[in-house]
């Protein structure tokens, strides 16, 4: 199965596409709450500002250039290795100038990329959550927008290597990922990964080795309508992503919408469980983690599995992301206001494996992990390079009496809140 393979597009499904993509932003502004609630109420403005911010530059920088890497043409950049030729890069056009006359399925692929590269540069920009500049963020979605996205995106859905696995490695349909699992929320996730530890905990996180001091989100209500609006979004994009990059019937739709929400319910089951366990009593934001994390693990699973399936990897992503924030942030002082290295990172592995695990293609799971090792042995030393080169260049964090005051009187000369007292200085001194 090869992405974007010529094969017919009729009217109906362009139409329907195209209505699936116009609700997928929901997703965006789901996480865009999701990110500002969990950060603090003196960086508020900021990061819904930022998100703006981010994803416009991020847009920009794709449609310029990185459009052209990602492409699918017959004039892609090779590599040749066993005998195979194996695409690394697209060569498409730059500034999108052939987007009027190219194929309905070509503007459609476009457009789904435009919202992923929009997507994927949130979920660092919640990680960096009130210590992160604006300008830095900036910087970080131009490079993700301009380079490392398209190169992602090329592999996986333009027909690159890892697309080519099928065809050239006898594994599967190649390497498989229909929501963006992939090329969205594991990218995302290493991306997050990359800005905490270039950019360092917040004051006051670590006072000392192995201790954590607890810095709860301003605004849980925030976070929990964040999780609603983004299941729409998450709906649409699973059922737009498996018409274009699966090839799937319009019949399909309904199995793959059935998992989708099915495994975002069993991950908030399963977290609320064990955060109960564990606490005593159920963690509210945890809990919306495990949520997302369930929509993140449907991003590879939902139109490859079936229900039970779904069901199961949904499961697993709301057992482990709990745990997996306290293993980063206890034993590895890793600190992530918007728990993105566990919620994108981690349960977007998770799915891109499980797919491989239960999908009927013999082979596929070869693939599916072949994709994973990418992304972790290539993608995130990638990533954390270009991120050092910039911070060389431009600075992520922000100073010590802008942390203090607040990102938001630091950055913006106002409060999100200025009718409350938004900070104390007791941590700080």
């Amino acid at each position: 199965m090869t992405p974007l393979a010529p094969m017919p597009f009729p009217e109906s499904s362009f139409a329907l596409t195209l209505g699936l993509l116009l609700l997928a932003p929901l997703a965006i502004a789901g996480i865009a709450l999701v990110n500002t609630g969990l950060g603090r109420s003196r960086s508020a403005a900021q990061l819904l500002l930022g998100s703006l911010v981010v994803i416009s530059t991020a847009v920009i920088a794709f449609a310029l250039v990185g459009s052209a890497l990602a492409a699918g043409t017959n004039g892609d950049h090779l590599f040749h290795l066993a005998g195979k030729a194996w695409n690394w890069a697209g060569a498409g056009p730059f500034f999108l100038r052939e987007l009027g006359g190219a194929a309905p399925r070509m503007q459609l692929a476009i457009l789904f990329e435009l919202l992923s590269v929009a997507l994927v540069v949130l979920i660092p920009w919640g990680s960096g959550a009130d210590r992160l500049r604006l300008p830095a963020g900036a910087a970080i979605a131009a490079v993700m927008g301009a380079v490392v996205f398209p190169l992602v995106a090329h592999w996986t859905w333009g027909g690159g290597w890892l697309a080519q696995l099928g065809v050239n490695f006898s594994s599967g349909g190649g390497f498989l990922d229909g929501g963006g699992a992939a090329a969205i929320h594991a990218l995302g996730g290493v991306s997050a990964l990359a800005v905490v530890w270039i950019a360092g905990p917040r004051k006051g996180k670590f006072p000392q080795e192995g201790l954590s001091t607890a810095m709860p989100g301003h605004n849980v209500v925030y976070v929990l309508l964040g999780c609603l609006v983004a299941l729409v979004g998450w709906l649409a994009w699973n059922m737009a992503g498996s018409l274009l990059w699966l090839n799937a019937a319009p019949t399909a739709l309904a199995v793959t919408a059935v998992n989708t929400l099915l495994s975002a319910a069993a991950a908030l089951v399963a977290t609320f469980s064990v955060t109960r366990i564990r606490f005593g009593k159920p963690d509210a934001s945890l809990c919306a983690n495990g949520w997302l994390a369930g929509l993140v693990t449907s991003s590879a699973c939902a139109g490859l599995v079936s229900p039970l399936a779904a069901l199961f990897t949904g499961l697993v992503a709301g057992i482990m992301t709990p745990l997996l924030v306290e293993l980063f942030e206890l034993a590895l002082s890793i600190d992530d206001p918007s728990g993105a290295v566990s919620v994108h990172g981690a349960a977007g592995l998770w799915g891109l494996a499980a797919a491989g695990m239960f999908a009927p293609q013999q082979g596929q799971f070869i693939a599916q992990l072949i994709g994973v090792s990418t992304l972790l042995g290539l993608t995130l030393p990638l990533v954390y390079f270009v991120f050092w080169l910039i911070n060389c260049l431009l600075p992520f964090r922000v100073d010590p009496d802008g942390e203090r005051l607040g990102m938001d009187l630091h950055e913006l000369g106002g409060n999100a809140y200025p009718e409350f007292v938004v900070h104390r200085d007791e941590s700080y001194r």
